[in-house]
């Protein structure tokens, strides 16, 4: 059945209320005004989610504003272009001309042109006696110019929620990192905790994600994902702590408190007690029960991001990568080469290396850092000096700092001298900028 477009003062076409408001726009442009009509189609291209328009009718205002002749569109010239559809259709790609009608139709909707019909509907210009246009009938691009501020803003919208969006990805990917990193640490530690259950937990949150996430979503898995990261660094740093270096110090009683109540971690107390059980005395009264097993590469770097600045190519991927950058680290610290072989000998290549990472990175709080080297190997001699405890100590420092005011009042509190107070890396402490909630 076929239908007719009922007939209006305004042209063959009805009128809606969103042409009505384009042709009040339309009249509104003050006179002067003047844009470049392809950085406007530009500005409109990336807001065109915010207007309403589609990639097909960009490609038809595209194709309008080729017909224009000047480069740009101003307020007191003409702005009425009049190609037939044959002539849009083959600017437009081959478009078929049912689509060109339904796109024309979106343009209208979107307030980006106006038609301004003949009589008779036809798409015509009337030239005076001097070849200038006196009447034109077709599509008029006035509303690109009155609203060019508009869809400037539209566009900075766009661009902001798209940085905005990819900050929280980037943190979320950070989060997730730093979670697993922490989560493997205590486990390879042997840190007293339900770990089963805080990576139940991790699972969980992250489970939440869908493949195509809103960034309101992320931002929210983030902060529980901070939630958690918070918790098992207090919990490896409070154990950390509990590794007195002491020789004279009891520890039978000692064990992690936790202030929640309801926390996914236990208390060390059964854990500890078969841990010490099966040392010798030795290694009780030295080091009551350090962790045996290596640091994470990753996590020495995130401690000590100033030898990624240092090293060869900016990376360290192995572990010989920071054994050659500690090379280089030494003699810059003014490190004899007889100092860095006893502490080889003593602490092992790996660990002499670490070591060095964390006087290299505190270097402008130590006056004399070959003789803070030889005392470290004194005390790794003797049993009392691991690298552990000094890696923790560093993240810890971070997490302070994070937390505490650069303006608050009160005398710092020194590091002691096997648990140097470092500064942690921005990547490390970069999610931990949005509080939990």
């Amino acid at each position: 059945m076929q239908t007719h477009t009922p007939t209006t003062p305004f042209g063959r076409r009805a009128m809606s209320l969103g042409m009505m408001a384009s042709q009040a726009v339309a009249k509104a442009v003050p006179e002067g005004a003047q844009v470049q009509k392809w950085k406007v189609f530009y500005t409109i291209r990336e807001a065109r989610d915010l207007i309403g328009a589609t990639d097909r009718s960009l490609a038809i205002l595209n194709a309008l504003l080729s017909f224009h002749p000047e480069m740009e569109l101003s307020g007191d010239g003409e702005l009425i272009v009049w190609p037939s559809n044959e002539q849009l259709m083959a600017r437009a790609n081959g478009m078929p001309a049912t689509t060109l009608r339904r796109h024309l139709a979106v343009l209208v909707g979107c307030g980006l042109i106006i038609r301004r019909d003949s009589p008779n509907g036809k798409r015509f210009a009337r030239k005076g006696r001097g070849g200038q246009v006196e009447q034109a009938y077709g599509f008029d691009l006035s509303p690109i110019v009155a609203r060019a501020e508009e869809f400037e803003e539209l566009a900075d919208a766009v661009r902001a929620e798209k940085n905005a969006f990819r900050l929280a990805k980037e943190r979320l990917t950070l989060l997730r990192r730093d979670v697993v990193k922490l989560i493997e640490t205590g486990i390879e530690e042997n840190v007293p905790g339900n770990w089963g259950r805080v990576q139940q937990s991790y699972q969980v949150i992250v489970g939440r994600l869908p493949r195509s996430a809103p960034r309101q979503l992320i931002e929210d898995i983030c902060c529980d994902l901070h939630g958690l990261y918070t918790e098992i660094l207090e919990v490896l740093e409070s154990f950390a702590k509990t590794q007195n270096l002491d020789a004279n110090e009891s520890h039978s009683g000692r064990h992690i408190q936790n202030s929640n109540p309801d926390s996914i971690f236990e208390s060390e107390d059964g854990s500890r007690k078969k841990n010490e059980a099966g040392g010798s005395v030795a290694e009780t009264d030295n080091v009551r029960s350090l962790p045996k097993r290596e640091l994470p590469l990753g996590i020495v770097l995130d401690a000590c991001p100033n030898m990624r600045e240092l090293a060869q190519g900016g990376e360290i991927r192995h572990w010989r990568d920071l054994l050659a950058t500690a090379e280089l680290a030494r003699p810059m610290l003014a490190i004899s080469p007889s100092a860095w072989r006893d502490a080889c000998e003593v602490m092992g290549e790996q660990h002499a290396a670490i070591t060095i990472a964390a006087i290299y990175q505190r270097s402008d709080q130590i006056n004399s850092a070959g003789g803070y080297l030889r005392s470290l190997t004194e005390k790794a001699r003797d049993g009392k000096f691991s690298t552990w405890p000094m890696i923790m100590a560093l993240l810890n420092a971070g997490l302070k700092a994070q937390k505490t005011p650069e303006t608050s009042a009160g005398p710092s509190k020194e590091p002691d001298d096997d648990r140097p107070g470092l500064q942690v890396s921005d990547s490390l402490l970069k999610s931990l900028q949005k509080p939990r909630r």
